[in-house]
């Protein structure tokens, strides 16, 4: 656990009583004098990294780039460092964000599956397997069809009206 400014600033000035007599004025402005400069080391540390951090994760330890984020059996959760099979809604909604805005936040396709390379291409083989291209296009050209012909009807029937 990460010590406080206070507790960082009393072991300073004990270690330097217990080296050289001191009385308790000078411990007084001691204290007073290495706190403020622990205090300006620490807002300049959290500028340098607010300045450095522009546009990348929140965490530090999280440095990679998206395209590499995806690999062949595992995907990188690029907000905490988590490895996965697949980013799941839930795990994306414990950062706050739904699947399509963390594909914005990241620069990736919309279209872009969020799971390792190998269960896309597993996945791909299966719906292949069941005709889903074959249905997907029929789908499609039955869909077209159906829109010209509501297209169709709409003049007429605001032709009726007046």
């Amino acid at each position: 656990m990460a010590k406080t400014l206070v507790e960082m600033t009393a072991e300073i000035i004990q270690s330097q009583c217990s080296s050289a007599a001191m009385s308790a004025e000078e411990i007084s402005l001691s204290l007073e004098n290495t706190f403020k400069t622990l205090q300006g080391l620490q807002s300049q540390e959290i500028q340098t990294a607010q300045a450095e951090g522009a546009g990348q994760p929140a965490k530090p330890g999280i440095n990679i780039s998206p395209e590499k984020s995806l690999l062949k059996n595992k995907i990188v959760c690029l907000e905490c460092g988590e490895e996965f099979k697949m980013l799941s809604p839930k795990h994306l909604k414990s950062h706050g964000l739904t699947s399509r805005e963390y594909r914005v936040k990241h620069g990736f396709s919309l279209r872009q599956p969020l799971c390792a390379k190998a269960l896309s291409e597993k996945r791909k083989k299966a719906g292949k397997a069941r005709g889903l291209p074959d249905n997907l296009r029929k789908a499609i050209a039955n869909r077209k069809k159906n829109k010209t012909k509501t297209v169709a009807k709409k003049p007429k029937a605001a032709a009726k009206k007046k």
